[in-house]
């Protein structure tokens, strides 16, 4: 029991990651940012129910059971996944022009349903539940970083170029290596937030377009997107020309107070 307990306690651990992230970067609170200028995305994939995946159980010398996919038999290859991810980055204006906003949107669909019909008495398994409208979270996380994070954005846009988006696994790499890129730069952290939304798979999907399309109004145009492999870049000048209208930004002052910013969300 103890180890079933325990198995079923795994799908926990990402939605922990995510609030000991928040809590470590939680560094203060900041106003709302101005809308974007531009921006870009990258990312892929759908919310369809994963095709049911159950196999009979099968023996193994010295007795027991051993599921595939790490104990989560009815979504193969493990108890969770990402079928939506946005990383969105662009150039901004917020906090006034004298910090940049990089939000982390990070929405991972975690599988909930650990706690599923195991087994009878005796140590006999039955036949393990599956559940086509599972229970997911939607978690969203922002990060607030400083004005000149201008490295990162460059990593990050090396990223866009190069990412995989048209398979999970593309996706998931994509997520970790954005996520490297922020954690190898501590010193530009200024704030973070965060919240977790519960929803079914059914309606998982509306959710994550709510706050994608949220972020997305933020910008009057996309300068690279990478979305199901289909990669567009636009001109950076188009980006950055109403930001220099009525004279250019030479002035320190003017360059603090109306210069560009940039955000990332990644999704």
């Amino acid at each position: 029991m103890y180890k079933k307990l325990l198995r079923a306690m795994k799908s926990l651990l990402k939605p922990l990651f995510v609030i000991g992230l928040v809590a470590t970067l939680a560094l203060g609170h900041a106003d709302g940012a101005l809308a974007a200028r531009s921006g870009g995305r990258i990312g892929g994939g759908s919310f369809s129910s994963p095709s049911r995946g159950y196999s009979s159980p099968r023996s193994y010398p010295g007795g027991g059971y051993y599921p595939r996919g790490g104990g989560y038999a009815p979504y193969p290859g493990g108890g969770f996944g990402f079928p939506f991810l946005f990383p969105f980055f662009g150039i901004g204006g917020g906090f006034g022009g004298l910090f940049t906003i990089l939000i982390f949107i990070a929405i991972a669909n975690f599988l909930v349903n650990a706690f599923r019909r195991v087994g009878s008495s005796d140590g006999d398994v039955g036949e393990l539940e599956y559940n086509s409208n599972p229970s997911v979270s939607v978690t969203r996380v922002q990060v607030g970083m400083l004005a000149g994070a201008r490295g990162l954005q460059a990593e990050l846009n090396r990223i866009a170029e190069t990412a995989d988006t048209n398979t999970p696994e593309g996706r998931a790499e994509i997520l970790q290596e954005a996520s490297l890129a922020l954690l190898r730069h501590p010193e530009y952290w200024v704030y973070a937030g965060g919240g977790t939304k519960q929803a079914r798979l059914a309606s998982a999907e509306a959710e994550f377009n709510r706050l994608a399309l949220a972020e997305r109004s933020k910008f009057t145009e996309e300068t690279l997107s990478n979305v199901n492999n289909q990669l567009k870049a636009a001109s950076p000048k188009a980006a950055i020309a109403p930001a220099n209208e009525g004279g250019e930004l030479d002035n320190p002052t003017r360059l603090i107070t109306e210069g560009p910013g940039e955000y990332i969300i990644v999704t």
